[in-house]
């Protein structure tokens, strides 16, 4: 779905940017920590901190829960978590706000003639409501959420990024990066064909970042300076008939 005002190229040659929205944009850690405890104590589980959630937090969900259970949920353990979850998520969400310099980034961005774009698994009829609330619907060239229900899951992150870039126009593979919080946005650009940024602010720790071998970074304006090097770098080696690095 195409938001605000489309486009044509990069002022300067800038990186494409391909924003992630929960944990990334927006700040929903602790909608996300208390919609779990939720789920979790339906089944009679402690509490999860954020450090240990951030810990031993994974994809696909079934996994991390099992991790926490030391077995597998069993069908009708999953369907009232994940019932669970969705529900008190979107009821906590409701006060969450953007990242910290995210308007600020978004803005400059579009000001400077620079574009970007948003691909989420979150819900496309949710997510849309959001960023006008949030008063940023128009600073992206794209935005793509979720059809239906509650998300595409994580297994559909890498299918939706591809369909996400190729709707894309005169967008350079060698000049997107995608910024997120988690391996699996790492994972999807990298099918997708792009390059990745993930950033400490949401479900993942550093170190379980780290190990999708891209950059990690603290703030989100690290994000967008780092992946401006990436598409410089990107571009350059292609150019010269190399293959990108980085």
């Amino acid at each position: 779905m195409v938001l605000g005002q489309r486009q044509n190229g990069n002022a300067g040659g800038a990186a494409h940017i391909v924003w992630d929205w929960n944990g990334t944009l927006l700040h929903d850690i602790h909608a996300v920590i208390d919609a779990t405890n939720a789920a979790f104590g339906e089944l009679g589980l402690p509490p999860i901190t954020l450090e240990r959630y951030r810990e031993l937090y994974c994809v696909p969900v079934p996994k991390f829960y099992e991790r926490l259970l030391g077995r597998a949920p069993s069908g009708s353990e999953w369907q009232v978590m994940d019932e669970t979850f969705h529900r008190h998520y979107w009821q906590c969400a409701a006060g969450a706000g953007l990242a910290e310099g995210a308007a600020e980034l978004l803005a400059a961005r579009q000001a400077a003639g620079h574009t970007q774009s948003l691909c989420s698994l979150a819900p496309h009829d949710r997510l849309v409501p959001l960023l006008r609330e949030h008063g940023i619907a128009d600073r992206f060239t794209r935005v793509d959420g979720a059809a239906g229900g509650n998300g595409g899951g994580h297994s559909g992150k890498a299918e939706q990024m591809v369909r996400h870039l190729a709707a894309l126009e005169g967008v350079p593979p060698e000049r997107t990066v995608v910024i997120g919080d988690a391996v699996d946005d790492a994972l999807a650009a990298a099918h997708a064909g792009a390059r990745a940024v993930l950033f400490t602010g949401g479900s993942h720790s550093r170190a379980s970042l780290e190990v999708a071998g891209v950059p990690v970074v603290d703030t989100l304006r690290e994000a967008v300076e780092t992946a401006e090097r990436i598409s410089a770098a990107g571009s350059a080696s292609a150019a010269g008939g190399a293959d990108p690095v980085g």
